[in-house]
């Protein structure tokens, strides 16, 4: 049996889609070609982009009123693209970002160089309950501008593990990174706008970034905007101003077709709910292990947790590897330690982590 990778990203990736792709390895389809061969712009790879995007789009129920695009760069580059294409929609190029974690305070910052850039909100002062970034801000106490272009925010923070998507609809385009919980749950695109997010957690491998936006919003770009990232081109050219990264998008692929098997987007909430109150549960009813996040706010993608016993960590991640339990060291930022749940790891591997939990502490608590 396979251990299990509790890894933040990349991720772990259903073991069919791992087994179909050593299948297809160097001939795709009786192609004589592996897909990592083939010209992108050949019909062969334009099936595969084609049913990529078409499987993309009924899993996150995204109309064409919608571009689907399919870029490099990661979700990173996208605290770049993002007001680069879009504060060019108000004349006074502001944007509102909401600030939750780590990941929202870098995209804030890169966008400081485009434009007027205001925090509407932020979860970094501790409260008298919840530490930094423990806690996500509610949208009551969002100070939003009028002729803001757009508000920013991010659905999950991988380091802190704060989870939030109840996004009301706003007068301004909502822009989600959706990065480390995409496809783990229905999102309502009646209230977003514009999306994007890095596919190594649920929607593929590292090497492609997924952006999903409102056609309504395009063609706003900057001048200085490069034409490889300018999404009113990239809608227009099927993602393919240059070469896409294509065997990434094939592994995507995989993963959406995997994903409509097991049931779609419905049935992975109700598993990922079923496995992150299995961990948590857990972490309730101990004093030997915690996580500090605000209940309402945690992240059931990425469960940070701490040994009450901070000396004890580095045995406890040697027995854990021993065991088949791979990958679980907290992000270096906030130590301790971390299981990220994604779509691909089955309740039997949160079992396992459990259980191991359980002897770890009957042994040293």
């Amino acid at each position: 049996m396979r251990p299990w990778n509790f890894s933040a990203g990349p991720s772990v990736l259903p073991l069919e889609v791992l087994q179909q792709a050593a299948a297809e390895m160097s001939d795709w389809h009786s192609t004589g070609m592996s897909v990592m061969e083939m010209s992108h712009r050949s019909k062969e790879f334009m099936q595969i982009r084609d049913e990529a995007e078409a499987d993309l789009r009924e899993l996150l129920g995204v109309s064409d009123d919608f571009a689907v695009l399919f870029l490099q760069g990661g979700a990173q580059a996208q605290n770049a693209l993002v007001p680069m294409n879009l504060l060019g929609l108000g004349p006074a190029r502001k944007a509102d970002y909401v600030v939750s974690g780590s990941w929202s305070s870098r995209s804030a910052q890169e966008a400081t160089h485009y434009g007027d850039i205001h925090i509407a909100a932020s979860s970094q002062a501790p409260t008298e309950q919840w530490g930094s970034f423990a806690y996500f801000p509610t949208p009551d106490s969002w100070q939003l501008r009028e002729d803001a272009s757009y508000v920013h925010v991010c659905s999950n923070e991988t380091i802190g593990g704060v989870e939030f998507n109840d996004w009301p609809k706003l007068e301004r385009p909502l822009v989600v990174d959706g990065s480390s919980n995409i496809l783990s749950r229905p999102f309502n695109f009646a209230h977003i706008d514009a999306l994007y997010a890095g596919a190594q957690k649920n929607a593929g491998p590292s090497g492609v970034t997924l952006v999903v936006v409102r056609r309504s919003l395009l063609g706003h770009a900057d001048q200085q905007c490069p034409s490889v990232f300018n999404y009113t081109s990239l809608d227009a050219q099927h993602s393919m101003v240059n070469t896409p990264p294509t065997y990434a998008i094939y592994m995507a692929g995989l993963v959406y077709k995997w994903l409509k098997a097991q049931g779609g987007v419905e049935a992975m909430q109700a598993r990922n709910q079923a496995k992150a109150e299995l961990l948590y549960n857990y972490l309730d009813q101990t004093d030997f292990y915690a996580n500090h996040v605000a209940p309402e706010a945690r992240s059931r993608m990425n469960i940070p947790f701490l040994l009450h016993d901070a000396s004890l960590d580095a045995l406890f991640l040697q027995h854990a590897e021993q065991a088949g339990l791979l990958q679980l060291k907290g992000h270096k930022s906030v130590g301790g330690m971390r299981a990220s749940i994604y779509n691909a790891m089955p309740l039997e591997g949160v079992q396992a982590l459990v259980e191991f939990m359980k002897e770890f502490e009957r042994r040293h608590g």
